[in-house]
Order: C-alpha cells, then sequence, then structure tokens
C-alpha cells in the first residue's frame, strides 16, 4: 500500500503530476481544496462553517481541515493506498495527521518534495493563462497559444484570462508564506527519514518520469 504526501511551492506542478501518479497506481487522491470546495458546494456542517471563514478573508483553520480529511478518511476505498496533495503544510498540520493516521494503523510511507526556485516560479505563475470555456491552462513563455489569447481548442470564444493572485507581488508573498510555514516541515520530514526530493523545474514529461522512478525505488524497496 502506498500512503505519500506531495509537497512543493505555489506553481510546483504538485496537482498535475498528483493525478499522474493517482492514475498509475489506482490509489486516492486526497486535495484539501478539493474536500473544502465539496463541502462548501454540499452545504455540509463543515463546509458551512469553512464557507463563513473564508468569506471573511480568513484561512480555514487547522482543526476543521483535519476534520474533513478524517471524515474522507473514513468514506473512501483507500485499500491501494491515497495521496495527500499539498497537506499537511506546517509542523502542526503534520503532527495531527500523524495522529489521524496512527488510529487507522496507517502511517505515511514517504513525503514527495519537488524542488524549484522561486525565480523560476514567478516566471511559470506570472505567465499561467487559462481559458474561460474549457479551462485549459496555458503558459505565454513555455506553452503558448497558437493564436495569442485565444484557446486552441475553443477559438476565439475561449478567452484567456489570468488569475488575479498570478501577479508578480502576489506571487513573491504566497512563497513567502510557503518559506515561513512549509520548510521547517521539510526538515522535520527529512530527519523522519521520509523525505524523497525531485527536481520540478523541468518540463511536465519529465518530472513525471523523475516521480515515476522515485516511487518505483520505493515501491520496490518495500
Amino acid at each position: 500500500m502506498m500512503r505519500i504526501v506531495f509537497l512543493g511551492p505555489p506553481g510546483s506542478g504538485k496537482g498535475s503530476q498528483a493525478k499522474f501518479v493517482v492514475d498509475r497506481h489506482g490509489i486516492a487522491h486526497i486535495s484539501t481544496g478539493d474536500l473544502l470546495r465539496e463541502a462548501v458546494k454540499a452545504g455540509t456542517r463543515l463546509g458551512n462553517q469553512a464557507s463563513e471563514i473564508m468569506q471573511q478573508g480568513s484561512l480555514v483553520p487547522d482543526h476543521l481541515v483535519l476534520k474533513l480529511i478524517d471524515d474522507h478518511l473514513d468514506v473512501i476505498d483507500v485499500s491501494k493506498g491515497f495521496l495527500l496533495d499539498g497537506f499537511p503544510r506546517s509542523i502542526h498540520q503534520a503532527e495531527e495527521l500523524d495522529v489521524i493516521l496512527a488510529t487507522r494503523d496507517s502511517p505515511l510511507n514517504f513525503v514527495l518534495h519537488l524542488a524549484i526556485e522561486h525565480e523560476a516560479l514567478v516566471k511559470r505563475l506570472s505567465g499561467r493563462r487559462t481559458c474561460t470555456v474549457c479551462g485549459r491552462i496555458y503558459n505565454i513563455y513555455f506553452n503558448p497559444p497558437i493564436v495569442e489569447g485565444s484557446c486552441d481548442d475553443c477559438g476565439e470564444a475561449g478567452e484567456l484570462f489570468q488569475r488575479v493572485d498570478d501577479n508578480e507581488e502576489s506571487i513573491k508573498h504566497r512563497l513567502s508564506v510557503y518559506d515561513t510555514e512549509t520548510k521547517p516541515l521539510l526538515d522535520n520530514y527529512k530527519q523522519a527519514g521520509l523525505l524523497r526530493s525531485v527536481d520540478a523545474s523541468g518540463s511536465v514529461p519529465d518530472i513525471a518520469e523523475e516521480i515515476k522512478r522515485v516511487i518505483d525505488i520505493e515501491l520496490n524497496a518495500g
């Protein structure tokens, strides 16, 4: 059984690479962002609590996010394992997650860190554009559309837009928060012998291949 965490700064490609791993190994994909959106949409008690907090512009507190994960683990099939995408993000969250997993006798096997320099991330995120119709993501520097400002799939109807938080100032702030809150967690997992790192500065296929190599080594070692 494979129980892993994907960690990395904003824009490192955690979501895309997590999907490749989940599809390849048939394990459950647990994204706290998805869980929050689903709970809010469904109008559950936790979802309503989270919605009120988010509407005030505040971060959803750890105990609510951890409760969402705990409840989710009760209702999904984790017989083959799971991948936690971008969580935990702090030492406190990691400690609480360990407690949740210990009650199920399901400790983490390892933590995969997608490592990339901040300079590359600023360019990657500031160049990101999304189609208003199909949601396809482009990058004006690395993966531009054939026609500037229009989606290759949707034509002129698919106007491309930039997320409001993908400006350089906002990106640098998000990376600063990551350095403050999450980098100590990487050291914590390293000391525990759980941390594995891959270079996330290359192309999507190259990163996927490197992740596959690391996971195969871990599975064969187990």
